[in-house]
This record gives C-alpha cells, sequence and structure tokens, in this order.
C-alpha cells in the first residue's frame, strides 16, 4: 500500500468556488449596474460625408440642371457671337485676337472633355477585368480565366515595379490547369506591391481626417477636410490601381463607393468599429474631440477599403483583404495618447 494519502478529505474539491467580498465592498445586482455610456464618438464629419457623396438627386432636379446648363450655353455662344462680330466691324485687329482667345478656350475645353472620356473609359477597363475575374472564377472557366490575366498584364505593361511579377507569372501560367490556381497566381504576383501602395495612402488620409478633427476647433473644417482627403484618397487609389480619373470620373467613383457603404450600412459607427478601437483603448484615453479624430479616421479606413474593393482588377482570394483595425493603428500610432 502507497503511503500517500488518498483519503476523500484530502482529494481535490470539485464544482465552483466562492470567493468572500471584502467587508464593506459595493454589492450590486445586474440591474442596479451602472449603465454603458451611449455618448461615444459617432465620426458626424465622415457620415455627412458620406451622405453628401452618396446623395443622388431626382430625375426633375437633373433635368432642372441640364436645362439650365443649356440655357447658359446658349446664352454664352450668342454673347460671344455678338462680341466678336461688333469687334471685328469697330476693330478688325482686336476682333480677331477676340476670336482666337474664344477659340483657344473651346479647344481647351474639348482637350478636358476628352481627358474626362478617357478616364471613363479606364474605369470601365478595370471593372470589366474585375468582373471578367470574378465570374471565371465562379464558373471555374480555365480558358476564361486565363483571359482575364492576359487582360491584367497587358493593363500593367508599363509599371516598372511589376516587370518582375509580370515575368514570373508568364514563366508559371502554363502550369496552372483551374480558373483559381491561374487568377491566384496574378493576384499573388501583381498585386502585393499595388495593394501596399494602396494601404500606405488609405493611413495617411485617415491620419489627416483623424488630426484634423482633433486640432481644429473651425466649424465645417472636420468636414471639409474628410470631403477633400476622401476624394483624394479615391483618386489616387484609382490611379495605383491603373484606373487614373478626371474630376468627373473621380467624382463617380466616389459616389459609387459611398452608395456602396451606404447600401452594406458600413459608414455608421456599429459595435465592431467601437469594439475595435475602444477595446484597444482609444476612446478611452483620450478626449471627445480626439475621440471624434479616431472614429472620423476610421470611417476614412473603411472608405478607403471599399475603394481598393471596387478599383482593384481582381477580387481578394490568395491575398488578404486589408483590415480596417489594422490600417487604424498604423495610422494613428503616436498621433493620440493611447492610439496604439
Amino acid at each position: 500500500m502507497s503511503d500517500r494519502d488518498t483519503s476523500p478529505k484530502n482529494a481535490p474539491k470539485s464544482g465552483p468556488i466562492l470567493f468572500d467580498l471584502e467587508e464593506g465592498a459595493p454589492q450590486l445586482s445586474p440591474a442596479e449596474a451602472p449603465p454603458v455610456p451611449d455618448d461615444l464618438p459617432q465620426g458626424m464629419a465622415m457620415q455627412q460625408v458620406a451622405a453628401l457623396a452618396a446623395r443622388r438627386p431626382s430625375r426633375l432636379v437633373r433635368w432642372a440642371w441640364q436645362l439650365a446648363l443649356a440655357i447658359v450655353g446658349f446664352a454664352a455662344s450668342l454673347w460671344a457671337w455678338n462680341f466678336v462680330s461688333d469687334l471685328l466691324a469697330r476693330n478688325p485687329v482686336l476682333g480677331a485676337i477676340a476670336a482666337v482667345l474664344i477659340v483657344a478656350f473651346l479647344l481647351v475645353m474639348a482637350a478636358l472633355g476628352l481627358r474626362e472620356l478617357a478616364a471613363f473609359a479606364r474605369l470601365a477597363r478595370l471593372d470589366a477585368v474585375h468582373r471578367a475575374a470574378v465570374q471565371a472564377i465562379t464558373d471555374g472557366d480555365l480558358a476564361a480565366a486565363r483571359k482575364a490575366a492576359d487582360r491584367i498584364a497587358h493593363l500593367y505593361r508599363g509599371r516598372a515595379e511589376l516587370a518582375q511579377g509580370r515575368a514570373r507569372m508568364d514563366k508559371l501560367l502554363p502550369e496552372q490547369f483551374d480558373a483559381d490556381g491561374v487568377l491566384g497566381l496574378a493576384e499573388a504576383e501583381l498585386m502585393p506591391a499595388l495593394d501596399a501602395a494602396a494601404r500606405r495612402e488609405v493611413e495617411a488620409a485617415a491620419r489627416q481626417v483623424a488630426t484634423v478633427t482633433a486640432v481644429v476647433p473651425l466649424a465645417l473644417a472636420d468636414l471639409a477636410t474628410a470631403l477633400v482627403s476622401n476624394l483624394r484618397m479615391i483618386r489616387r487609389i484609382a490611379e495605383i490601381y491603373g484606373g487614373r480619373s478626371g474630376s468627373l470620373g473621380n467624382w463617380r467613383l466616389t459616389r459609387a463607393v459611398f452608395a456602396h457603404l451606404i447600401a452594406t450600412g458600413a459608414v455608421a459607427v456599429g459595435d465592431d468599429l467601437i469594439g475595435s478601437l475602444a477595446g484597444g483603448g482609444m476612446l478611452a484615453k483620450v478626449s471627445r474631440r480626439f475621440g471624434e479624430g479616431v472614429v472620423n479616421g476610421a470611417l476614412t479606413a473603411r472608405v478607403g477599403v471599399a475603394a481598393i474593393e471596387v478599383c482593384r482588377p481582381l477580387p481578394f482570394a490568395r491575398l488578404k483583404k486589408p483590415s480596417v483595425t489594422g490600417m487604424v493603428k498604423r495610422a494613428l500610432t503616436g498621433l493620440f495618447p493611447g492610439a496604439t
């Protein structure tokens, strides 16, 4: 018989362990516990920017604006014609100078119009490549996947930073025998550098919006900064992925991004965003205005992720989609107390 005592009285007890509270400690029931504060920052500047960018005027309002522009253009044409005609009659030299200036102005406007059309064409090409890649993956169509990969390689044929990736893709592409492998190879070889550049743009925009919201007390300054920063961020992301846009093209792309965010509810400050920030101690250690800056920066990062998904010619499959929380932490590290 062993010398070790295995009697029941020395066996470890199982079941719940009760701890006595210290004398005088408050004993509150769950019903008496203080409520969770509901005045957390909501990022109102970014929510107003989203509502402004996603707002689509009614058809009647669009017709009114189109008719107004037509009337103004017609009146300006008549005025220019009468002005040049009268000036030619009175002073041929001055009339000729005025005619040359007006013709030069019309040529510049035509060039701007062609640039906008080219921007729309580039954005449409990116969207077409993305849809073709998604369809090829969904259908498991190897031929369509190879065609989409060729279109993506052609899209980036002039990008020196992707030369090695294109070379490796050309070498390994014949070894892929399914649609997922073909487009996964294209994503792995061509997208990492572009994704990294896009993430840097998102982090810079989030940092700028957060800083201005926190330190500039002027009314509407945070709204104007959020709008300008998001427009510039979306334009730069489109340029990174090969869809360089003009003014009208950038506004249309911005509306598409914000409309998608509004439809999915991603612009609202939900529990996931508050949890990811407050859980890390950010909102608990900053003032109310700094908290607004943090939330506006986080919402800007959400817009940036949506812009990446819209502008990227390939869906995220082999590579991981950028994390909003990770980008916010990198963007705001050292900017606010506790934003680490």
